[in-house]
């Protein structure tokens, strides 16, 4: 789905503008002294993060322009709340927002709906949770939750995770210059019998690769470890676990 190519509930994104961090900042600044110009063209100058933001949500099958028009109330609500007193891009705190208010519309919007008795139990099990937790100071069992509300575990487990949302594996998590960590990354991959034939190939490759990048490839391909477990264990950030662990894996391609 291009969206600088084409237009988008009647605008052509190819020439939308954009702003820079300190238009942005002098835009905010006059939004909060009530000017309405400066909010508008706030708006028209952030249409870009919109689109860039609903690209993720194109594999759902939904309208591009129902997912813009539900994008740009969460910009306008990113606008209205944001506090410019912050040393924060805009950007920063303006796509959770984005994506928070694309996520309710979707899930409001479901095909597969969950019965309103259990999203009562499950809203319900979260506030006896909170309840709990301020309570005990301790993060309570499902069977203390269960005994609170006078049910079984598995009853009150069903209706938590009705109301879960599924997540995409190529959720974007985390950005470093361009270095994107996904969902996936955060999972660990186990090697199993079925393809011991792989494991080999791997090993032979993996004698060109230094010695830091042998051992994130061990970690993660061998003993099953997140990027986060091996960026704790060798000492240096995910981002670099995550470039580090692609720049291995290209070369072991080429070789295999």
């Amino acid at each position: 789905m291009q969206f600088n190519k084409v237009e988008v509930c009647g605008i052509n994104a190819g020439k939308m503008r954009l702003l820079s961090e300190e238009e942005k900042t002098e835009l905010l600044k006059k939004c909060r002294n009530g000017d309405k110009n400066a909010r508008e063209e706030l708006i028209k100058g952030n249409l870009r993060l919109v689109l860039s933001v609903i690209q993720r949500f194109s594999n759902r099958g939904e309208n591009p322009d129902d997912l813009f028009q539900v994008g740009c109330i969460g910009l306008m609500k990113a606008i209205d709340n944001f506090d410019i007193t912050q040393n924060v891009r805009f950007s920063t705190y303006g796509v959770p927002m984005i994506i928070g208010e694309i996520r309710r519309y979707l899930r409001d919007n479901n095909s597969i709906r969950v019965s309103r008795s259990l999203r009562d139990t499950a809203y319900r099990a979260m506030q006896i949770k909170e309840a709990l937790l301020a309570q005990t100071g301790a993060e309570p069992t499902v069977e203390q939750i269960a005994k609170e509300m006078d049910m079984t575990s598995q009853q009150v487990v069903i209706a938590m995770e009705a109301i879960v949302e599924p997540v995409s594996l190529y959720e974007p998590v985390y950005s470093d210059g361009g270095d994107t960590i996904y969902v996936m990354d955060q999972i660990g991959d186990r090697n199993d019998d079925l393809n011991w034939l792989n494991e080999i190939a791997l090993k032979e490759a993996m004698r060109s690769l230094s010695d830091r990048e042998k051992r994130i490839i061990n970690l993660r391909f061998f003993r099953g470890k997140t990027q986060m477990e091996v960026a704790n264990e060798i000492g240096i950030s995910q981002a670099q676990v995550s470039r580090l662990e692609k720049s291995a894996l290209d070369r072991i391609k080429g070789q295999i």
